[in-house]
């Protein structure tokens, strides 16, 4: 018999319950509600229904091994401040004799770099006697000039280097190189070689830089951001003297490569230098300069 196509049976679905807002937290749900261990729970309750109590022990032995546990722990604290404090005046003491040596020993050097001082120039003074002394003006006095064991003075130019007006510290520190320097504004040892051998080669006969005299055996080299000459620091501005034949000297100079680098350093990093021609520049002789001339031989060779 044909009839209508059944429907499926509509299943009816009992009420749920609505879900807990921290269901998805089960784990820390069940930390929350069980944060006390089954058995320290357990022992608990086992002291509980023994009758136990926490606290201060009952037992006369128990608070006699109480109280001398304290009495042990006073005793102990009491030594140790005792001792901190006789141990005190000693190490004041030793303390104050460690300062007074520091400043004994302080002016012991003091006074033995003046005697370094007096004892240099006495020898330039003894050096300059013998230079006289064996050709008067001659070569051998050229030679001092030259080697920087005598002071001079004469016309030149005056070279004053300073970092820029906002200048910081290098990356590094590494001084410049050729392929290419930190943008700091400092100025390098790097620089001041290149200033100083085109003053040379300018035709410098005496150059200092802050008033060391520089020979053919000076170095100019960096130790972080300082610049050493003869391994001695100094501070900008750094103040460059070199004698010389006046204007004529400080053109060669500017014109030259060396100083066209020093114009690009000004232009591109801030680096101030100001030249300027001196009618009378003093420079002091080099410290520790020994001059020996060579002689002709008079034997004649062997063959």
């Amino acid at each position: 018999m044909c009839g209508m196509p059944q429907q499926p049976p509509v299943r009816s679905t009992p009420a749920s319950r609505p879900a807990r807002p921290d269901a998805s937290m089960s784990l820390l749900t069940n930390v929350m509600d069980h944060s006390l261990d089954d058995g320290y729970a357990e022992a608990a309750a086992r002291r509980k229904s023994q009758g136990e109590e926490g606290g201060l022990p009952k037992t006369l032995r128990a608070k006699l091994g109480l109280a001398g546990g304290l009495v042990l722990a006073a005793l102990v604290v009491t030594v140790g401040a005792a001792q901190a404090r006789v141990a005190a005046p000693v190490v004041a003491k030793e303390r104050q004799e460690l300062l007074d040596r520091i400043d004994r020993e302080t002016e012991t050097a003091d006074k033995l770099e003046g005697s370094v001082d007096k004892l240099r120039d006495d020898v330039s003074a003894r050096q300059r006697a013998a230079l006289r002394q064996s050709g008067g003006s001659g070569p051998a006095d050229l030679v001092g000039i030259l080697s920087g064991a005598t002071a001079v003075h004469g016309p030149g130019v005056k070279l004053v280097v300073n970092d820029a007006k906002e200048a910081t510290t290098g990356g590094d520190g590494n001084p410049r190189t050729t392929s290419g320097f930190s943008d700091t504004g400092r100025v390098r040892d790097r620089d001041m070689q290149r200033v100083v051998n085109g003053l040379w080669a300018a035709g410098a006969e005496a150059v200092s830089i802050n008033g060391q005299r520089l020979t053919a055996l000076s170095a100019i080299r960096a130790a972080g951001d300082a610049i050493l000459v003869d391994n001695k620091p100094l501070v900008p501005p750094y103040t460059v003297l070199a004698v010389g034949d006046g204007h004529k000297f400080s053109t060669r100079f500017q014109d030259g490569a060396d100083g066209l680098y020093l114009h690009a350093l000004e232009e591109s990093y801030g680096i101030r230098a100001d030249i300027s021609v001196a009618s009378d520049l003093r420079l002091p002789a080099a410290p520790s300069v020994i001059v020996r001339t060579a002689q002709p031989s008079t034997e004649k060779g062997t063959s």
